[in-house]
């Protein structure tokens, strides 16, 4: 008797150690699930921490980056009246100015002056009316002003050999005032100077070898 129920519980401890076996297992299989997980979840979320990273500083660095316009002279220039003698001049120039800039928002500037000069005597000058040069755009500003040799340089043998060469070198210089605006919100002053060297080529009345800093 006491041997079939000995027999009779052998098929039971194996059943039991078994099952144990099985749920040890699935519990073992489904922490190591669950570890995966918190490790994927982990690489997304450095990832996109990194992403976005990467973004803010492409973003400051360019589109949030406030540069300074430029302000030169440009060749696109006339003259109405063109009167150049052995040591005097008088001219109606229709000057065209560039404005350029290259940030992400507009530059509002300000009335300003442009002077012309030659050789460090002034002899015209312009008003510049306010306006704004949108984001990355040049602003074509046309002035006209009257470039007159003063009397003081009526007896200058300089003038007169500048004339009979054939080649009147000027300069110009002025400066803009304004505000550059990113977004509608982020505003910064700025302030661009122009100043300017020329060749006024006599015979083909045009202005040549422009160059600004």
């Amino acid at each position: 008797m006491a041997e079939r129920e000995q027999r009779a519980g052998y098929p039971l401890a194996p059943a039991n150690g078994y099952a144990r076996s099985d749920e040890e297992t699935g519990r073992s299989l489904s922490d190591e699930e669950r570890r995966q997980k918190r490790k994927k979840w982990a690489l997304y979320i450095i990832a996109f921490v990194i992403f976005q990273t990467g973004v803010i500083v492409f973003f400051s660095m360019t589109v949030m980056k406030f540069r300074t316009p430029k302000f030169r002279v440009r060749p696109a220039t006339s003259f109405d009246t063109f009167d150049v003698q052995s040591s005097s001049f008088n001219l109606r120039m229709n000057a065209q100015l560039g404005v350029k800039n290259t940030n992400f928002g507009p530059y509002k500037y300000g009335n300003s002056t442009i002077y012309f000069s030659y050789r460090g005597t002034q002899v015209g000058s312009a008003i510049i009316p306010k306006s704004k040069a949108n984001f990355r755009r040049t602003k074509k500003v046309n002035v006209a002003v009257d470039l007159i040799a003063p009397t003081n340089l009526a007896n200058n043998s300089e003038l007169a050999s500048d004339i009979n060469s054939g080649i009147l070198p000027l300069t110009s210089t002025s400066r803009l005032t304004g505000k550059i605006e990113i977004m509608f919100i982020f505003k910064k002053k700025r302030s661009v100077n122009m100043n300017c060297t020329m060749d006024l080529n006599i015979s083909a009345k045009q202005l040549q070898n422009i160059k600004c800093k």
